[in-house]
């Protein structure tokens, strides 16, 4: 247990999923962590959707998914969750959205995105559904955003981005949403765009000082991080290859600026497609992939107040590829791949007073 500031993290771990997965969707709905969708063992999208009741620590068979998808987007609204695009087992994009009645115990189909998608980042604000970016069945990110009504089941087109991309980073704060990042192709986008919701209105804020693919983003105490990746080499640098790194580059929303921090303040580890997330006043950065042959285990976290990374406890199960969840005071790593695609489920508590 590591402790600092007279707080501790540890690890809780919870009973295994039943069906292993990479790329599932996850949503925290009245003390149950639902887990849809995704890929198994075959590499193919699936239908299968199960629940933990965290109360008695059980697993529990939902209807499945009327459209098998990976890689959704989902939103809590009330008692019921909204599941957002992703990709089918034809490996195309999907413009279905389906919600779960919780207290019913079944899917309804809910009026469809405009254009099919992949890679949608989602938010919720007063019962709206916003939907930014994605990337369509031709292969193209877009800029389209949308927002849903769950009163009408209609979506309705809002401005759009001025960056396509899909894949991005999305951060509500105030009323504002920040978007980051994301992916055009195989390309990472260092684009960094803030939406108004009251004046609805894109602004553009300094793109990012680096351009890295698999990198992890969190938003702190009116900070903007982005942390570690996959560093691509310059247009001319024809010799160079895509490498590890342990950048940490932080956005001031106060002041508008990006600052790259020093090499004395990097990460301890180099590392990318892991799991990212804030914690009481610290960053926390879990897992992925490094310069190892396997995923990494090793878990740090930046004290904002005293402006340094710590190490913290080990994943129980070293993986990358995890989905997660920020619920309360845990930060959930769920599935993702360990040496093949896992079924574990682990969770990083911050506890007061230990």
């Amino acid at each position: 247990m590591a402790t600092g500031g007279g707080r501790a993290f540890a690890w809780q771990v919870f009973p295994p999923m039943p069906t292993c997965r990479v790329y599932g969707t996850v949503a925290y709905q009245d003390g149950h962590l639902l887990v849809l969708g995704g890929c198994g063992r075959a590499g193919l999208p699936l239908d299968t959707a199960e629940t933990l009741d965290m109360a008695s620590h059980t697993w529990v068979a939902l209807a499945p998914l009327p459209t098998a998808r990976a890689g959704a987007a989902a939103v809590v609204l009330g008692k019921q969750v909204l599941v957002v695009g992703g990709v089918d087992e034809g490996q195309s994009p999907v413009a279905a959205v389906e919600a779960f009645l919780a207290d019913e115990g079944r899917w309804e189909r809910r009026a469809t995105l405009p254009q099919a998608a992949m890679g949608v980042a989602t938010v919720e604000r007063d019962g709206m559904v916003y939907a930014l970016g994605g990337m369509g069945p031709d292969t193209a990110p877009q800029a389209q955003v949308r927002v849903y009504e769950p009163r009408r089941d209609c979506w309705l087109s809002l401005p759009s981005m001025p960056t396509p991309c899909y894949g991005a980073s999305t951060f509500l704060h105030g009323n504002k949403i920040y978007v980051l990042g994301g992916r055009q192709g195989k390309l990472p986008v260092t684009a960094f765009e803030a939406f108004d919701l009251e004046a609805r209105t894109w602004t553009r804020h300094p793109s990012l000082p680096s351009r890295r693919a698999f990198a992890g983003c969190a938003m702190a105490e009116g900070s903007v991080f982005s942390l570690g990746g996959l560093q691509q080499p310059g247009p001319h640098n024809f010799y160079s290859r895509p490498h590890f790194v342990n950048t940490v580059e932080m956005f001031d929303l106060e002041h508008g600026s990006w600052t790259k921090l020093p090499r004395s303040l990097r990460m301890r580890d180099k590392r990318a497609d892991f799991v990212v997330g804030s914690l009481g006043d610290h960053v926390v950065a879990i897992g992925g992939l490094g310069n190892q042959p396997c995923p990494l285990g090793s878990v740090e976290a930046f004290s904002l107040a005293r402006r340094r990374w710590e190490a913290l406890p080990a994943m129980p199960t070293a993986r990358c590829s995890c989905s997660s969840l920020k619920a309360g005071p845990r930060l959930f790593a769920i599935g993702g791949v360990a040496q093949g695609p896992s079924q574990a489920v682990e969770a990083l508590c911050l506890r007061d007073g230990v």
